[in-house]
Order: C-alpha cells, then sequence, then structure tokens
C-alpha cells in the first residue's frame, strides 16, 4: 500500500478491526518513511450479478430497484421500511450465495412474493398483480383462494 503522503510503499499495520456492518476490514497503518498513520477498508469484491429478463434481454442487478417495487407494494400497509430493507437484504444474500452471474427473472419475482406473503398479505397480492400481469378479477381471486384457505384452516385451529 503506497503512503498517500509521501507516496513511499513500505507501511505497518497498527491496527486492525471489522468495519461497522460486518463486511469490511479498516486497517490502521503507519508510513516507515515519513511516520504518519492512514486508514485503508478492505471489502469483498463481488461480481455482478445479471437479471435475465422473459425475452432473454440482461440489465444488472438493481437492488434500489427491488426496494422501490416493494415500498409502492406496502403502500399504505403497516410495513415499516426496515422489513423492507430486511427482505431486500435476504433475497440479496440468498441470490449472491446461489447464483454466480445470471439470475433469471422469474427466480427474483416468485422468491419476493414469497417472502412479501410472510409480510403483508396486502403488499403480496399488490405485488403479484404486476408481477403476474392480472388480466381481470379472476386472477386475483385465483391467488386469494389459497391465501382464504390457509386463513380458514388457521381460523379452525
Amino acid at each position: 500500500m503506497r503512503c498517500p503522503f509521501c507516496r513511499a510503499d513500505n507501511d505497518r499495520v497498527i491496527d486492525s478491526r471489522a468495519g461497522d456492518d460486518g463486511s469490511s476490514i479498516r486497517r490502521r497503518r503507519e508510513c516507515v518513511g515519513c511516520r504518519r498513520r492512514f486508514t485503508t477498508y478492505e471489502r469483498v469484491e463481488r461480481q455482478l450479478l445479471s437479471v435475465v429478463k422473459k425475452c432473454g434481454e440482461r440489465e444488472p442487478f438493481d437492488r434500489d430497484k427491488i426496494k422501490r417495487g416493494l415500498a409502492k407494494a406496502c403502500w399504505k400497509r403497516p410495513v415499516s421500511a426496515d422489513d423492507i430493507e430486511g427482505v431486500v437484504a435476504a433475497l440479496e444474500a440468498e441470490l449472491y450465495g446461489t447464483y454466480e452471474t445470471d439470475v433469471p427473472s422469474r427466480v427474483l419475482g416468485e422468491r419476493l412474493m414469497e417472502l412479501l406473503r410472510g409480510l403483508d398479505q396486502v403488499a403480496f397480492v399488490r405485488f403479484a398483480s404486476v408481477y403476474r400481469e392480472f388480466q381481470d378479477v379472476r386472477d386475483f381471486v385465483e391467488e386469494l383462494e389459497p391465501i382464504l384457505a390457509e386463513t380458514n384452516d388457521q381460523a379452525r385451529t
């Protein structure tokens, strides 16, 4: 590591510790040449994921796009920004743990619907209506039938 002050390529690490979020290492260094101190951060370099759409087109995985879609589905629902962030973080960790480069959009949509279903049923139906491109009321009813059956089963027990 070159010293940012004298540009010498000789330093020693004084202290190392995990960064605030646990995904980086903070290193405090001292230049052997000029004796000045500086801090560096070390992070894992992730390979960018691409989302493969239905038409075969690829676009970069966009965490913020998913967050915006979830926020629309959860609008005026008792779902906090932290809840949405938790869903996005869980999805992202799962994707990076499972896929190396390309993720089918179908996988993204289905997994988001599963996560939303556990979070808020109204938000789930809103998201499903856009994702599955509902054409009429029958499509809504078909999506709601399993939820209603599950609710009825829970009420009986």
